[in-house]
């Protein structure tokens, strides 16, 4: 029989007590998240052995939510990824955000969602839902924006996330999950050995300060061709002005799902024999290779660094609310915002 566990989860730093809800499957397989961020916390697969592995970074309790700055398994929005010139113009009217990276913004932050006590909308056996209203003008968005995330835990071993919103103005909504996987462990060292599937034909071609110039490249003899299953780590360092830009891969591909929920990506633990699927109905995905994390005290004494961990953000492309031939990340007023991603051991 499943039965959702709650623990306390530690205290933040204005005294409010914070909880970890853990869902398991009958398989074994367990997902633990927070109010705090409605952020993902651990997540338990079987590797080839049979050995349960958490497989997601992160740390100890709540103060290392509170404290960190590498957003380890945040629900990032209103708006994910990058914004250039940190400014858009919708109906007309101009709306300024904050500068928070290299004169753009990043993750809509420095408010950032994932650095709030979401509330607990309900929890179940398999499900927990996190609700969080976002007022008009709240980090410079226009629109009072009430957004929910899911968290489910089926028996097929999939994680799914499911992201529901509505505002009262046009707004700009592209949630993503921030989540760091290294599928030998979360102490599991680099993922360069990690193979990799990304099903992108093309990816946007990015500046130095990683927004995007509107160019979609074809990735066909570049080291972003991942439509055959490769190890990230055999051009992560080659003389091409992506990765060399990115120090690493911190891109977005353009995926050919056409809106459709279908599975995008796979990942493979070269230690660990741990497969991942990634699941989407949104137009890009981000895979990121942890270029910019350094000595992050994280879960049981561990540290991270650079590299110990890969990303698979599902998103409208950076700065899509800028470039007229991306698909658009503008949610009409009363229009309901509805995605899901979801992350599949197999």
């Amino acid at each position: 029989m499943r039965v959702l566990k709650i623990s306390e989860f530690g205290v933040l730093k204005n005294g409010k007590k914070v909880h970890l809800f853990t869902m398991e499957n009958d398989a074994g397989m367990s997902a633990s998240v927070t109010e705090y961020g409605a952020s993902l916390v651990r997540l338990n697969v079987s590797d080839k052995a049979g050995k349960l592995t958490d497989v997601v970074l992160g740390y100890d309790d709540v103060t290392g939510y509170e404290e960190g700055t590498a957003s380890l398994g945040a629900t990032v929005g209103r708006n994910a990824n990058r914004i250039g010139g940190a400014a858009f113009t919708l109906n007309g009217v101009t709306y300024e955000l904050e500068k928070n990276d290299n004169g753009n913004n990043l993750h809509s932050g420095p408010d950032f969602y994932n650095k709030r006590m979401w509330e607990v909308e309900s929890s179940e056996d398999d499900k927990v839902s996190f609700s969080l209203h976002s007022a008009d003008g709240d980090q410079g968005y226009p629109g009072n924006l009430d957004i929910r995330v899911t968290y489910e835990l089926t028996e097929d071993n999939e994680l799914r996330i499911t992201y529901d919103g509505i505002s009262d103005k046009d707004t700009v909504i592209n949630m993503t999950n921030h989540s760091y996987f290294n599928l030998n462990g979360h102490d599991g060292g680099d993922i360069l050995g990690h193979q990799v599937m990304l099903d992108a034909d093309f990816f946007t071609r990015a500046d130095a300060e990683s927004i995007p110039t509107g160019e979609l490249v074809d990735v066909t003899d570049t080291p972003m061709d991942f439509r055959k299953m490769h190890a990230i780590g055999d051009e992560i360092d080659r003389d091409y002005e992506a990765v060399r830009f990115g120090g690493g891969y911190d891109h977005n591909w353009v995926l050919k799902n056409n809106g459709k929920f279908v599975k995008v990506a796979q990942a493979e633990g070269e230690k660990s024999g741990i497969v991942m699927e990634v699941y989407t109905d949104l137009p890009g995905v981000q895979m990121y290779t942890a270029n910019f994390l350094e000595g992050e005290a994280g879960k049981y004494g561990s540290v991270y660094e650079k590299r110990n961990a890969v990303c698979f953000e599902t998103q409208y492309f950076p700065d899509a609310v800028n470039k007229k031939n991306f698909e658009s990340p503008v949610c009409k007023a009363g229009v309901r915002y509805y995605t899901t991603t979801s992350y599949k051991f197999v």
